[in-house]
This record gives structure tokens, sequence and C-alpha cells, in this order.
């Protein structure tokens, strides 16, 4: 399977999220094991989103998300998980989707995916367009065009109103 270029993560942050479902998450651990599984669930975050961790400008927190894009965002949440986002936008513009789930067993939640794959902020700024780095992204199978679902995005206190959860159809793993 391919990588997708640069350009394919330099677009709105919903279409990218929405072209994400159905391309493979890959992760070669510590150990030399590689884990590969189809995403099926996304968030996306958008500049303009009061939800979105770059709302409020650039920190040292945030500075992976203005770019370049298709690189990994890598947060700790609740003082006890990480969560891994895909960079999105053009250069220089926030935007970022949320991975919340992969197809197989337990893989359904950002929390699960970071330990079972062991994603830490170790790879925060990860480039996600290369195969041979420790995480990587490959487009989905030619051909597969997965049905969406779309609804209110999950654990958030601010703009609950718009839809940008994306789920496949079908999908036994996304509640």
């Amino acid at each position: 399977m391919t990588v997708h270029p640069e350009e394919f993560y330099a677009r709105a942050t919903l279409k990218v999220a929405k072209d994400l479902l159905g391309c493979y998450l890959n992760r070669c651990l510590p150990s030399g094991i590689i884990l590969s599984a189809e995403i099926t669930e996304v968030e996306a975050y958008t500049a303009d989103d009061p939800a979105c961790h770059a709302f409020k400008g650039k920190t040292k927190r945030t500075e992976i998300m203005f770019g370049p894009p298709g690189r990994a965002y890598v947060y700790f949440i609740y003082g006890m998980y990480y969560c891994l986002n895909v960079v999105t936008e053009p250069d220089g513009i926030p935007g970022a989707v949320l991975i919340r789930g992969l197809k197989g067993v337990g893989l359904n939640g950002p929390g699960k995916i970071c330990k079972h794959w062991q994603i830490d902020r170790d790879l925060n700024g990860a480039n996600l367009i290369y195969p041979d780095s420790s995480l990587w992204v490959t487009k989905r199978p030619s051909g597969l065009k997965p049905k969406i679902q779309t609804s209110s995005r999950i654990g958030i206190s601010q703009a609950q109103d718009r839809l940008w959860r994306f789920y496949t159809q079908n999908n036994a793993d996304t509640k």
C-alpha cells in the first residue's frame, strides 16, 4: 500500500477527516513488530473551532498543529491517556483530525489505540508520509469508498453542535 503525499493533508480538515476513513494507520513498535489497521472513526478540529487546542493561538503544545501537514500531533489527557491526531490544512493554518477508532477488538477509542500501539509524546511531530518511520498512514484499497456516518464529537464541552465526528457505517467497533 502507498502513502498519501503531503498535499493530501494540506486541505480542509473536514475533507481530510472523511478521506482518512478506510485508510490504514501503521505503527512499527520498538520491538520491530508492525501493526496495521483500518481507520474507522475520526473527529475534525479547525482553527475557528472553540474545541480545538489551537483555537486561542500557537503555544508550545500546539505548535505542531500549525504545520507542516501530514505530521502526528500527540497529546496527553486526563493524566493517563495519549491521543493521536493527523495535522491538516496548509502550513501556518492549524487543523487536525483525531484518530478515534481502528478496525479491531479494543481499538475503539483514542486512548486505547495509543496504549495498545505504544503511541506517546515521543511520536509528536512524526512524519506520517514516510513508511520507513515509526508511524505512517497508507491509502485505502483502490475502489473502496466507505459509507460515512456523522455525529457530534465525543467528550467536548464546546462546539457540541458541530457534527464533525465521522465513522464508517456498520463498524461494529464504533459506539
